[in-house]
């Protein structure tokens, strides 16, 4: 059926190694797969790096970049944000999220990150509308930036227990929408790193 059909048009991939570009050459023969990208960054790096830009955008892809196991690897960021929240969690025991509570959140922070949470929805329908996930990814990068500068700013457990249990909600949201942002993404969202 041609409505179903939509054919798009990638642009070429640099692969950089060592912060200098790896030289292929199809008619030696002297050329590196997607197979062997993949078997050396893995596979959800390798999706990630892949959709972070759109399909008509060139990728300089770093496979350093994509091994480091640092902040500066935005699927490593990303995952790490929703680890970190898990870490919270299961850290906070027997502490059950309240919504009634979440009108004690007055951070800038917190407000920062509801603000983010909210347009989730809108997010997905233009990612799948323009055929674009990078919109997602790079939505879930804005939430990973906010969680991480709330995280570093702020205690979940504080002696109010009204306010903690409006924070725990807090972060349960924002684990639930990086768990699903990254399923639909097809890539994982791992409780420890």
């Amino acid at each position: 059926d041609k409505e179903k059909l939509s054919i798009l048009i990638a642009q070429l991939v640099t692969l950089y190694r060592d912060k200098k570009p790896v030289r292929m050459s199809t008619r030696e023969g002297d050329f590196i797969t997607l197979r062997q990208v993949i078997d050396e960054v893995g596979r959800d790096t390798g999706r990630f790096f892949f959709i972070m830009r759109k399909t008509d955008s060139h990728l300089d892809f770093d496979l350093e970049l994509a091994k480091a196991k640092t902040m500066d690897n935005p699927v490593y960021y990303i995952q790490y944000a929703h680890a970190r929240i898990s870490s919270a969690i299961n850290f906070s025991g027997n502490i059950k999220p309240d919504t009634k509570c979440l009108g004690l959140l007055d951070k800038e922070e917190e407000i920062s990150i509801i603000k983010v949470l909210i347009s989730f929805p809108s997010i997905i329908k233009a990612s799948a509308k323009n055929l674009e996930p990078f919109i997602l990814l790079s939505y879930l990068q804005d939430l990973a930036r906010a969680f991480h500068s709330y995280y570093d700013s702020y205690r979940f457990i504080t002696d109010d227990k009204q306010v903690t249990r409006a924070r725990i909600s807090l972060i349960y949201a924002v684990r639930s929408v990086f768990s699903s942002g990254l399923k639909l993404l097809g890539v994982a969202a791992p409780e420890k790193m």
